[in-house]
């Protein structure tokens, strides 16, 4: 016997992916698609325009967590912006630091970076020590980061992964450098100090959204606009259900 519980989220993702598929099909068939701004996904680009331009690097934080735990959504948002940047990195020959601290998510990291290089067809500029392992817990990362941002001439930071309290760390080392910081994550306690430190910033399920905006994937495109129908139909489902207790 299933739970009720259960029984509703079985239905939801029944009712969830036709929709999604159908969104998704009509993104590939050349369909327009009007998504609200996220101005920290519209800065992105001007990130690896600036480091090009200057010959500095982009800093590229994953956050404190890693993959095989809670923190593996907020990990796969990470990656996502990565793999968008690393395909600009690779076009303006402008290598990126990307920094990690999850050993697990080393390679995995390495490999999404080199993929960029590989698509563009610019595998000689691929570096494997462009992602560095600075330590397995937020307050050794953080340390390590803050050299980097401090010590390495680093032209912008851009971080979207598992942050705490130790971004205050860092956020306040790079706006004392006078540094461009775009920065995301999930957790509340950690938001105080992003909206202190950072020019924009991605909030919750904000950050899981790279996968559309940036590289206008039909899939995930696809997702968000289902998502919406959802939200939609889950609001009207309450206002009814208000309505019907007030009236009857």
């Amino acid at each position: 016997m299933i739970s009720e519980t259960q029984a509703l989220v079985l239905v939801f993702l029944l009712m969830f992916l036709p929709l999604m598929l159908f969104f998704a099909s009509r993104v590939r068939a050349g369909h327009e698609v009007s998504l609200r701004r996220i101005p920290a996904f519209e800065a992105l680009p001007d990130l690896i325009g600036r480091a090009a331009e200057s010959g500095r690097a982009l800093h590229i934080g994953l956050g404190s967590g890693g993959v095989g735990g809670e923190e593996t959504a907020s990990a796969l948002a990470g990656l996502s912006v990565l793999e968008y940047l690393a395909d600009q990195a690779a076009i303006f020959d402008c290598p990126p630091v990307v920094t990690v601290a999850d050993l697990a998510l080393l390679p995995v990291a390495q490999d999404v970076l080199r993929n960029g290089y590989l698509r563009q067809n610019r595998l000689h500029g691929y570096r494997p020590t462009a992602v560095r392992f600075l330590g397995p817990t937020p307050a050794v990362y953080a340390a390590g980061v803050m050299d980097i941002l401090a010590h390495e001439g680093i032209v912008a930071n851009t971080m979207i992964g598992t942050m705490g309290d130790e971004y205050l760390l860092i956020g306040e080392t790079g706006a004392k450098h006078g540094l461009t910081q775009i920065v995301g994550t999930s957790n509340v306690g950690a938001l105080p100090f992003v909206f202190a430190t950072a020019d924009e910033t991605l909030i919750g399920e904000e950050m899981f959204a790279g996968g559309a905006y940036l590289s206008r994937l039909p899939e995930h495109i696809g997702s968000l606009l289902a998502q919406d129908w959802m939200r939609l139909l889950l609001v009207s489902a309450i206002l009814a259900g208000v309505l019907w207790r007030t009236v009857f």
